[in-house]
């Protein structure tokens, strides 16, 4: 009996990596991409808007998937961009302008339609900062519940973090939404930029391997981390290709690919001068100690990267 596709909706701030978790989201055969919601994140705003707009024309899905522009800056504090895909968030690339157009409904409302609409039933990725995940949450606290999972990229698993030393950018860019979110309730499954160092990045064998398919998605993909993996070379001093978005949607429609994990309690600082944006992450010998704090989150620890390399390679090819 062939399982039914898990139903989605992917928040994304559309730079770089988050093409690849749009192309799962939307040729892989055990996703059904319901909804593509845009939030404020990698490169200017509107630049991420015509990013998911190409990366779902270039997938042969144009007007089949709607895209709904949300929430332009964070709650709190003002917006910072990322550096490492280029300015247009694409390495420079110069695509051309998709004829899809985004749709008027503000992401917000289009993320609690939905789910309100078909409880249980419905997955965000939510690779961006969570602002319209958070606010979709305080103007209908019900999605919480109704939600059937919510998969964070975000934070570290207690290690150093790539936009400062105590953070990863996406909970350093709305630490009050991380917050919000990660005590609202919602059933969370927490990928971390510790885990893409470890499970997510991908050698230089299978990059090359992606370069040899020689297809249009392949060449696509070798287009948009061409920035990425010279900044990675400059920065781990490999040549490899890091994918937390897509790992994160990998193991949401495969998880199987997820090795190790455990149930945890994570909360983020919102408060510190040096330490904004961190993730603590309270491992469960922990929590067993601190009875009036109930895990929040499974946390993956490791992944399948040839396995989630094999599945890269099946939609890109």
């Amino acid at each position: 009996m062939t399982a039914m596709p898990t139903r989605l909706i992917i928040d994304t701030d559309t730079a770089g990596d988050d093409c690849f978790s749009l192309l799962l989201g939307l040729l892989h055969p055990r996703a059904k991409l319901e909804a593509v919601t845009i939030c404020n994140g990698n490169v200017p705003f509107e630049q991420q808007i015509e990013n998911a707009l190409y990366t779902i024309e270039v997938a042969g899905r144009g007007g089949e998937v709607p895209v709904h522009p949300g929430c332009p800056r964070p709650i709190m504090g003002r917006w910072q961009a990322a550096t490492m895909h280029g300015s247009d968030g694409m390495s420079e690339a110069g695509f051309p302008k998709a004829r899809q157009r985004p749709e008027s409904k503000h992401a917000v409302d289009a993320i609690i339609d939905l789910v309100m609409a078909n409880p249980g039933e419905i997955s965000i990725i939510a690779q961006a900062p969570l602002t319209n995940i958070a606010l979709a949450f305080l103007k209908e606290p019900r999605i919480a519940g109704a939600l059937k999972h919510l998969w964070i990229m975000g934070g570290t698993d207690n290690q150093v973090g790539n936009i400062t030393p105590m953070a990863e950018f996406n909970f350093f860019v709305d630490p009050e939404a991380a917050k919000i979110v990660l005590g609202a309730g919602f059933r969370v499954t927490l990928s971390t930029w510790t885990l893409t160092l470890k499970s997510g990045s991908l050698p230089a064998d299978e990059i090359e391997r992606i370069e040899r398919l020689d297809t249009p998605l392949s060449r696509f993909f070798m287009a948009v981390t061409r920035t990425p993996r010279a900044v990675a070379l400059r920065r781990y001093g490999r040549a490899i290709s890091t994918h937390p978005d897509s790992l994160t949607c990998a193991c949401a429609l495969d998880e199987s690919l997820i090795l190790e994990s455990d149930d945890v309690v994570v909360d983020v600082e919102v408060g510190g001068e040096t330490t904004r944006g961190a993730s603590s992450v309270y491992p469960p010998r922990m929590v067993e100690r601190w009875p009036d704090r109930d895990a929040n989150a499974r946390i993956i620890r490791r992944a399948d990267t040839k396995g989630f390399a094999d599945m890269l390679v099946s939609v890109l090819a």
